[in-house]
């Protein structure tokens, strides 16, 4: 079985599995999904809980002793296994496979990996898990629906906030969660309860936001020209590689110019290894918008920038990086 994250509430408001894998790259989801699954386990009498950590050199015996049936006197278990590489290996695949043949009843599994590869999803060890119980996709939290997220949070400690509210808050923490969640725990202690000025959430809240080149292209293709210049001032205030953003940028014109020249968008991130899911989706919809003369176009500008940060060439890399998305974001289709 297979839940996305914000699935899993309702999930274990109904059931217990026997095993759970959680895998994602957003921290803080990740940790409030195992939460909730020890929560619920708990209420159900699990009342012990091991930890393993496997690193170099472990025995994956001692998993196996450890899933070994209790006793008739013994507290019903939580097992835990946090695998920081996503990866364990060769005897530690055959061991977490065995256990999820036959699990046992008085105890739960609960596997912590980061985000796996496609290989890694569909090895022997992970499809075991997602048959003996549940595997909890943990996405990060997109632009467009941080301000949703936040208000959500906010309600949660009886709070709300307007529109504009909002959309300020999601500027400041965006690419951020963890701090996001601790500038909305901030403003219940400082704001109190009821629906919060645009004033005093200013004076409350830090900016912790944390900029990517993918969330940069993602705001350019979704024509949110504003975004894209926050981004690109918050990457380059970061002392991000213009090399990197210069690379990120030509990947998403080189699979709109393979697009529109009837190449599947699937493969295209394949080979150009976009895998960025909100990206992608930015791509899909603004795949029809641009023409071939604006991409070619585009395509030289993005050579002139690769010639201005090698020296070479004229011009302030970051500035064309702006000059760029502006001739992008005001363009038509040819």
């Amino acid at each position: 079985m297979q839940l996305r994250a914000e699935q899993l509430e309702g999930h274990l408001a109904k059931t217990l599995a026997a095993a759970y894998a959680i895998h994602g790259d957003e921290p803080l989801l990740a940790l409030e999904a195992a939460d909730a699954v020890r929560a619920a386990a708990r209420k159900r009498g699990f009342a012990e809980r091991q930890v393993f950590e496997p690193g170099r050199g472990f025995d994956w015996s001692e998993f196996a002793h450890a899933t070994q049936s209790l006793s008739l006197f013994a507290e019903k278990k939580v097992l835990e296994l946090r695998l920081p590489s996503g990866k364990p290996g060769t005897q530690g695949g055959e061991a977490i496979a065995a256990y999820c043949e036959r699990p046992a009843e008085d105890l739960l599994l609960l596997v912590s990996v980061p985000r796996l590869d496609r290989a890694t999803q569909n090895s022997a060890w992970f499809g075991a898990l997602g048959r003996a119980g549940v595997v909890v996709d943990v996405w990060p939290v997109e632009r467009a629906r941080l301000p949703a997220w936040i208000a959500e949070r906010l309600a949660r400690q009886r709070q709300s906030a307007p529109p504009e509210v909002l959309e300020f808050l999601a500027d400041r923490v965006e690419g951020n969660l963890l701090a996001a969640h601790q500038e909305v725990r901030k403003l219940a202690l400082v704001a109190g309860e009821g629906e919060l000025a645009m004033d005093a959430v200013q004076d409350a809240v830090s900016n912790v936001a944390r900029y990517d080149p993918y969330a940069a292209a993602e705001a350019l293709l979704s024509q949110d020209l504003p975004r894209y210049v926050r981004v690109m001032e918050g990457l380059r205030g970061e002392g991000e590689q213009p090399t990197f953003v210069l690379f990120v940028l030509s990947s998403v014109l080189f699979v709109l110019q393979a697009a529109s020249r009837g190449g599947s968008l699937d493969a295209l991130f394949m080979q150009h290894r976009l895998f960025n899911k909100p990206l992608q989706r930015a791509v899909q919809g603004a795949a029809r918008r641009y023409g071939a003369a604006q991409l070619a176009q585009a395509l030289a500008h993005a050579a002139a920038i690769d010639r201005a940060i090698k020296g070479v060439g004229a011009g302030e890399p970051w500035q064309e990086f702006l000059r760029l998305g502006l001739k992008l974001a005001h363009g038509s289709k040819a």
